[in-house]
């Protein structure tokens, strides 16, 4: 997993609020279990007309925010089923960042597993990054996770809350397997010592 430190880039507004998971990659794209290539059914629904054309008025089609980078969005984003792809359509499309009031449990869980910084914000803090993002792609958002702060355009500054342990994961790009290969060490020492106890086994 890619380490999270620094953040900057353009942040795509969504206003809408309850955005599920089938919203975010419909059911139709939960075939494959590999990560990459989901990008293309992020958001689909809405991203894509009928025929198969683009839907010019969904922001991600809109040029200003085609590679966006973070994307701020409505109360409880994220809510639904637990599909695991959600994240990954998101990560595939090039957003690392989603900030919103609040989150779907399981899919807030599912960010930290796969390297995507899910962040909570209050309400007025919210409507100032929607006022910032709907500047366009002139109007660049920094997160710093270390000092757990969004730098607005203008120099503003909010800071957010996170789990110590989650920070500490994605500062060092450690999902569940690398928190396990991080001890190997101390695995292969018991291993041993099991294996010289119970050389029957």
């Amino acid at each position: 997993m890619e380490k999270f430190t620094v953040l900057e880039g353009v942040a795509a507004p969504l206003r809408a609020i309850n955005v599920d998971t089938d919203a975010i990659i419909p059911k139709q794209y939960l075939k494959t279990i590999k990560r990459t290539g989901l990008g293309k059914g992020l958001f689909a629904d809405k991203r894509y007309l009928d025929d198969g054309s683009e839907n010019p008025d969904f922001v991600l089609n809109q040029p200003a925010y085609r590679n966006a980078k973070i994307l701020v969005a409505g109360d409880n984003f994220g809510c639904g089923s637990s599909r695991e792809h959600a994240p990954w359509a998101l990560k595939d499309f090039g957003i690392a960042c989603v900030i919103s009031t609040s989150f779907g449990d399981i899919f807030y869980n599912n960010c930290f597993k796969n390297g995507l910084l899910p962040i909570k914000v209050s309400a007025d803090d919210l409507e100032k990054l929607f006022d910032d993002a709907e500047r366009g792609a002139n109007a660049r958002l920094t997160i710093d996770l270390e000092k757990q702060e969004i730098r607005g355009p203008d120099g503003g500054v909010i800071r957010f809350d996170i789990d110590p342990h989650r920070k500490h994961c994605l500062l060092n790009g450690l999902d569940d397997i690398g928190l396990t290969l991080a001890k190997k060490d101390k695995i292969a020492s018991f291993e041993e010592k099991a294996q010289a106890a119970r050389p029957w086994l």
